[in-house]
């Protein structure tokens, strides 16, 4: 063999495994060269040669030898994905855009799965029975011992079903018009009207239902009244079976037969018999109008009032007026009536309902207390019981009410009546009516209210909202916030905080005159909107000159107390009346005579403010109900919560005040015969109204008179001077009468409980025109010590002089005090107020005018916000 032959290649290292490698790497260059040659002549040893070199040779030959295999490897796309994201193939932000298929899947897939899944819910939900759906019980109503009380409700539902045959087009008209404009095409939903609803909600706009006609008779029919998403979502599905398997007709007769128009009346018939004393076949365009207009509402919609300070008979006229404008507008816009019939009936004018006639089983009191109970439920059960659940009835009601109470105070009242009010023999004696309400304050349960002479003729409840104002009743909130954040010093700005404020001490020193110049906190004359100073009355004008606040309370001298409101803050004032339990809504705005009882709380309101006294500052709303029960389960159990409103100082010290009132001052004839007590009286210009509020530490009560004639075309507060053969009526007389007979027996048998010991507070400061100097004293017997249970007044800090002694009733130095009241070159008219004017800002019985009054069903904050 010739040493020049073609070698195979020798290992290089490696051992036998190289060996073996290479002798295979030879082999198979040669099998590539005889692969060629038996191929024939074509190519020739050239092309042999470069098969051995494609077959034979080391790997790195090989792979070199098709230099793009490699990346044509890397780009062969792979198995394809059922879902192309993140998109294979693209890069940056197009591989996270999906693509239109995509798309189009994902909402054919969702609208898919929305309507597989209403399909089977239509499936699965059936429409419930409507008669036993719609049936109707009675209510019990128990006394806080757990003895029935009476039978209500539900069994006497106000309904009587008619054919839609009976019920005339204009009222189908102006329900459709107003409520479904579309309900003769829609489905039974209106997914539009959801919508629209959502949104006007998201923005803020006023809270709407979005609901068809089908589901406000769904709702009505099937039911319950709660508002849970469960619940809304069946009332859809039921809603849209009912759409496609119910006729129209049936649907719209069903829902004017079973829908809510207030006053008691489930169904157009009743509410015609209610609203207009006639059948429905016989009403009118326009008051088949208004009767759609009470769909909305009925307890804003009623002229003669709702519950609640917002639901008077004069802001429910008016929002009761233009509804009955608008539905009449709406007809005629969507093509239900003629604008020249719609302007006929709006030239006739509103169609006023008559007055509203309560069931029979209301006499006594006993409508005031199922009324209090009724709306002291529907405004705490978080919406859990609607008023059109209770109408259904079937439901046991817990009351606080003591029966013994109740009738206790109910004879109190009547004794005194009886005795002295006969509308017979006066006229001044006409018209005349007492409210009261007894409260725990330790609980802050209701346990009595006297609401009127019989709910079946008089129909509000005046132990609820009314619009009495409670003149200087309201005086001890004044003293609370002085001794709470005290006296602004003139020398700093307006908004001062509590530590740059003097506290006020019950033996403080205020000028008592007459028509003394109102100032402001700084010493400056205060003026009104019109420029003028204010000069203040009292109660027959007298001068009382210097005196302490204790006996400025004691004798109810309204000078100081104006004074002292501006000295400390009428906004502060304010927040006291609050903390102590009084309802925003009731109180008045917090201009200066606002210190004198402007405001109107009613009188469960009232005796749970004082009960907060009574408690050392502890607070508790009063409620009417402990529980309530249907088929076995509780649906509703009240939460006591209390809340310090004052401190104990602060409160027992109050308290400590108003003993001298009633052990001294104008409410000696509210003493009790065996037990300490504490109390207000009050009266209001002209004697239009006359207040007791005073309580032990077991019970708190309020007494309040006033006269008004129900009948009169302008409902207002008549003055009561000359009631009873009296010259002029105050808290003194028959309000603190009624409540001393009542306190004597509703805790006759209870223990005698002390009040607690008053600790010393704030300092003895001075009012404008009543620094301390030798000349200036009291004109009146300086204040009383306080009672044998309290503790002497503190004494005065070192910044504080002695109080002055008697002498003359103004400083010889005073340049703003004369005898005789006014401030020197004064023009006040004689009768107070500002110069030349006759009045002032009102309490006891300081000149405001009287608010208009409530001639509304019972019901109001104790039935509407409150209970």
């Amino acid at each position: 063999m010739s040493e020049h032959r073609r070698k195979p290649p020798q290992p290089q290292g490696g051992g036998r495994a190289a060996a073996r490698r290479a002798a295979q790497q030879s082999a198979s260059g040669r099998r590539a060269v005889s692969a060629s040659r038996s191929a024939g002549p074509v190519g020739g040893r050239a092309a042999a040669r470069r098969a051995a070199q494609r077959g034979g040779g080391a790997g790195g030959r090989r792979r070199s030898a098709d230099p793009g295999r490699g990346r044509r490897e890397a780009v062969r796309p792979g198995k394809k994905r059922f879902i192309d994201y993140p998109r294979a193939g693209r890069s940056g932000v197009r591989r996270w855009l999906p693509s239109w298929k995509l798309l189009f899947g994902l909402c054919f897939t969702f609208v898919a799965m929305i309507l597989g899944t209403v399909g089977v819910a239509l499936a699965v939900v059936q429409v419930p029975d409507e008669q036993k759906a719609a049936a109707v019980q009675k209510n019990v109503y128990y006394w806080a011992d757990g003895k029935q009380m009476v039978v209500a409700g539900g069994g006497n539902l106000n309904r009587q079903i008619v054919p839609l045959s009976k019920i005339p087009k204009p009222m189908r008209f102006a329900v459709i018009s107003a409520e479904n404009a579309s309900f003769y095409k829609d489905w039974g939903v209106d997914p539009m009207g959801i919508l629209r609803a959502v949104a006007k909600m998201a923005q803020g706009g006023e809270t709407q239902s979005g609901s068809t006609i089908t589901q406000q008779f769904v709702k009505n029919t099937y039911l319950s009244q709660e508002q849970t998403l469960k619940r809304k979502l069946t009332e859809l599905l039921i809603s849209v079976k009912v759409g496609a398997t119910k006729d129209k007709d049936d649907i719209l007769a069903g829902y004017l037969n079973t829908a809510y128009y207030g006053r008691g009346a489930y169904g157009i018939q009743a509410a015609a018999r209610a609203y207009f004393d006639k059948d429905c076949a016989d009403l009118t365009a326009s008051e088949s109008a208004y009767l759609a207009a009470t769909l909305n509402g009925p307890n804003l919609y009623d002229p003669s009032g709702g519950q609640g300070p917002a639901a008077t008979p004069e802001k429910n006229t008016k929002r009761a007026t233009d509804r009955w404008k608008w539905t009449l507008d709406r007809e005629v816009e969507v093509g239900h009536m003629k604008a020249a019939e719609r302007d006929e009936w709006v030239k006739k004018g509103f169609p006023m309902p008559q007055k509203p006639k309560p069931a029979t089983n209301r006499a006594g009191q006993i409508g005031y207390l199922t009324d209090l109970a009724d709306n002291y439920i529907v405004a705490h059960s978080n919406s859990a019981i609607t008023k059109s659940q209770l109408d259904r009835g079937g439901y046991q009601i817990h009351t606080t009410f003591d029966r013994d109470k109740i009738n206790e105070l109910s004879k109190a009242v009547e004794d005194v009546r009886k005795a002295n009010i006969k509308p017979d023999v006066r006229d001044r004696d006409k018209f005349v009516q007492f409210g009261g309400a007894s409260v725990e304050p330790k609980t802050g349960k209701i346990v009595a209210i006297y609401g009127g002479e019989n709910a079946l003729e008089h129909f509000t409840n005046n132990a609820d909202y009314t619009g009495v104002q409670v003149g200087s009743t309201f005086k001890p909130f004044v003293i609370a916030a002085a001794m709470t954040h005290g006296k602004r010093n003139p020398g700093l700005g307006e908004q001062q905080s509590d530590s740059q404020r003097t506290l006020v001490s019950p033996e403080s020193v205020y000028n008592g005159n007459n028509k003394v110049t109102l100032r402001k906190y700084n010493g400056q004359v205060w003026h009104d909107d019109h420029g003028q100073e204010w000069h203040q009355r009292n109660d027959g004008d007298e001068d009382k000159g210097l005196i302490s606040l204790r006996t400025a309370m004691q004798f109810s001298v309204n000078t100081p107390y104006i004074q002292l409101g501006m000295d400390v803050g009428t906004d502060l004032v304010k927040q006291a009346a609050l903390d102590a339990g009084m309802d925003k809504d009731q109180l008045a705005a917090a201009t200066p005579s606002f210190s004198l009882g402007t405001s109107a709380p009613s009188a469960i309101r009232l005796a749970g403010a004082y009960a907060t006294f009574a408690a050392s500052g502890k607070q508790i709303d009063p409620y009417s109900v402990e529980s309530v029960e249907k088929d076995g389960k509780a649906v509703f159990t009240h939460e006591a919560k209390s809340r310090t409103a004052f401190s104990s100082k602060v409160a027992d010290n109050v308290t400590d005040v108003l003993k001298t009132v009633v052990e001294e001052g104008t409410g000696t004839s509210a003493k009790l015969a065996d037990r300490p007590a504490a109390g207000k009286t009050g009266t209001t210009d002209e004697n239009r109204s006359a207040w007791f509020a005073g309580y032990t530490p077991q019970l708190s009560t309020a007494i309040g008179m006033y006269r008004v004639d129900p009948n009169a075309q302008k409902q207002e507060f008549l003055s009561m001077r000359g009631v009873g053969g009296k010259e002029t009526i105050h808290g003194a007389s028959f309000p603190a009468e009624i409540w001393a007979a009542y306190m004597n027996e509703a805790l006759k048998g209870q223990p005698v409980v002390p009040f607690p010991t008053a600790e010393p507070i704030g300092e003895k400061v001075y009012g404008d025109g009543a620094s301390p100097s030798p000349s200036a004293a009291p004109s009146v017997a300086p204040s009383p010590t306080p009672s044998k249970s309290a503790t002497p007044s503190p004494t005065p800090s070192k910044s504080a002089t002695a109080s002055p002694t008697p002498s003359r009733s103004c400083g010889l130095f005073d340049r703003h005090c004369q005898p005789g009241g006014g401030p020197a070159g004064s023009s006040a008219g004689t009768s107070g107020g500002p110069a030349g004017a006759a009045g002032g800002p009102g309490g006891d019985p300081g000149e405001s005018p009287a608010p208009e009054p409530s001639s509304r069903r019972p019901g109001g904050l104790f039935g509407g916000s409150m209970g």
